[in-house]
Order: structure tokens, then C-alpha cells, then sequence
């Protein structure tokens, strides 16, 4: 079976413009096992130290880690050092899904009818989120994407180009908690966006679909060397369908995730699976400064990672 291997580096720093007294942490930060991808070697390196620490799994299925720091600190930094092998999927007939419409319907709840349990999993990424509001117009966006009786797949296919086409990527357009509605109005926007619109058209008619956090393996410019810290984390959707499973889509790239995509953790929306976020008690301003590193194994070896 084809895979590749990667060296993964996630270094998280918060510097404090006056002392936290107390912190409290969620770090979604362990990569998810699963038939596509192994982790080899996965460690978390926290300072200071902290008080309490316990980990666990989510309710989603992820591991989670609860940080606890009962001590005076102007700096949190949290690094995740991974070695992370993904897996070639198998090939998928998208023309041989259900049609969209039988698919809402075996989401749906009938009165007597005990529910399949991979339908009642799914069930739980058909409704709105925290990120994910359900609005006509969402629906109406994805309208042209969704005819009669066309396969779910093929229509959640069509669904992620036209985001790609009608969307630009724009680091400075929004952030975290900026509307759908304005993401929409604005054509711009970034990953997290773009998966979030996607599950916002994809719910708005009634299917299950659930946010991916990972990272994707980025290609540097030709003939200039990868650069350490340069990468970030990355989002995209996976669609349920009956007969397929759960099935991955990258709206920002209009590609299907293979062997360059590493999953780390999924769930309602990114507010499931924020790699780091938490309460402190002071801290002041602060902006944490994120550094994502992502190579093949046998490249990071040669750069001493």
C-alpha cells in the first residue's frame, strides 16, 4: 500500500503583557488514528510545566489534552512533535452515490424506525454550530449544485469547485469569528472559511457533513528550499453518505485529501477542534505566534528534525 511519512512540528507561543495567574488549556494537538493514517511517534512538550495535565478523548472521538497552570507565568509555549505515516485511500466511483435527496431522507427520523447506528452518528453534523449558522441563503448559493436525483457526491464535488472558483484565498479578509454571511458577500477568506461554507450549504439541504483539522504538505517555490516554520494548519470538510462512508473534500484546493493531507482531529466546526484555546486569568493583550513545520520524514532527517 502506497503512504507517505512526515515529520510534523507545531510550535504555539503566547507572550503576556502582564503575569497570568492561572490558566486553563484544551490542545487538540494528537493526530486521530484512522485506516488512512498511523502515528508513529507523537510527544508534547509544555512550559512551564504545568500543574495538572490529563489526556483523554473528546467527544468527538480526538485526543484531547487538559492543561492546568495554578502559577504566576508571562509565557505559555506548546510544541507537538509528530511522526505521522498517511495511507493511499481507496479509489471511490462518485457517479454511484445515493442521489442527494434519499440521502436526506436516511438522515431523517421516522417515527417507530430505529435509526442505523452510522446514521445516528452522523446525525449529529446535520444541525448548526457554533461556526456553522443554517440560512436559506446558503441553500440558494449552492442551488445550481444540487439539480434533481444528482449523486450526493458528485454534487458535494461540484459544490467544492465552485467555492474555488468564486472565492478568493485572503489571509487579512477575515477571522475567527467572522460571519458566513460576510465570508459569502465578500467572496474571500481563508481555509477555515471556506470549509465552514461548505458545511453551511452542505447542512442548509439536510446532509451531514463534519469539519477536518490537519495540515496539508505545502510545495515550496521551484528550486528554493522548504522553509522551517512556514506551514500552518489546515481545514476541510468530509460529506456522509450511506454507501461510501465519509468522504473528504478541500474547498480551498478543489481536491479530493490524499497522501499530502494529515488529519488531526474532526468535529461540528473549528470550535470543536481549535488546536489550542482555553481561560487564563490576566495575560493582558497577547497574540499567540504559530509556527507549523510539515515535511516527508526523510527530508526533515537530512535537516537534522
Amino acid at each position: 500500500m502506497t503512504s507517505t511519512r512526515y515529520k510534523i512540528l507545531h510550535d504555539t507561543h503566547y507572550h503576556y503583557s502582564s503575569t497570568v495567574s492561572l490558566a486553563q488549556q484544551l490542545a487538540h494537538l494528537w493526530p486521530r488514528e484512522s485506516l488512512w493514517q498511523r502515528t508513529h511517534h507523537r510527544g508534547l512538550h509544555i512550559a512551564p510545566e504545568p500543574t495538572h495535565r490529563s489526556d483523554s478523548i473528546d467527544a468527538f472521538g480526538n485526543p484531547l489534552t487538559r492543561i492546568a497552570i495554578e502559577k504566576p507565568h508571562d509565557s505559555l509555549i506548546v510544541t507537538a512533535n509528530l511522526d505521522v505515516e498517511v495511507f493511499q485511500r481507496p479509489e471511490l466511483d462518485l457517479n454511484i452515490s445515493p442521489p442527494w435527496e434519499t440521502v436526506c431522507q436516511a438522515l431523517s427520523y421516522t417515527t417507530g424506525k430505529p435509526p442505523d447506528p452510522s446514521i445516528l452518528e452522523a446525525a449529529r453534523y446535520r444541525f448548526e454550530s457554533p461556526y456553522v449558522h443554517l440560512k436559506q441563503v446558503f441553500s440558494d448559493f449552492a442551488a445550481d449544485c444540487f439539480p434533481p436525483q444528482r449523486p450526493l457526491l458528485l454534487a458535494a464535488q461540484a459544490l467544492m469547485e465552485k467555492i474555488f472558483d468564486e472565492f478568493t484565498f485572503d489571509p487579512n479578509a477575515t477571522q475567527v469569528a467572522t460571519p458566513l454571511v460576510q465570508v459569502l458577500e465578500k467572496r474571500r477568506g481563508v481555509c477555515q472559511d471556506f470549509a465552514h461554507l461548505m458545511l453551511t450549504c452542505l447542512r442548509s439541504r439536510g446532509l451531514s457533513a463534519r469539519y477536518i483539522s490537519g495540515y496539508l504538505l505545502t510545495q515550496p517555490p521551484p528550486g528554493q528550499p522548504r522553509l522551517i516554520g512556514a506551514d500552518a494548519s489546515h481545514a476541510w470538510v468530509s460529506v456522509f453518505c450511506p454507501v461510501q462512508g465519509w468522504v473528504d473534500f478541500d474547498p480551498t484546493n478543489n481536491i479530493r485529501p490524499e497522501l499530502e493531507h494529515i488529519t488531526l482531529a474532526w468535529g461540528r466546526d473549528f470550535a470543536d477542534v481549535s488546536p489550542l484555546r482555553g481561560v487564563i486569568l490576566g495575560g493582558g493583550s497577547h497574540d499567540p505566534d504559530v509556527r507549523v513545520t510539515v515535511m516527508p520524514l526523510d527530508e526533515a532527517i537530512a535537516h537534522g528534525l
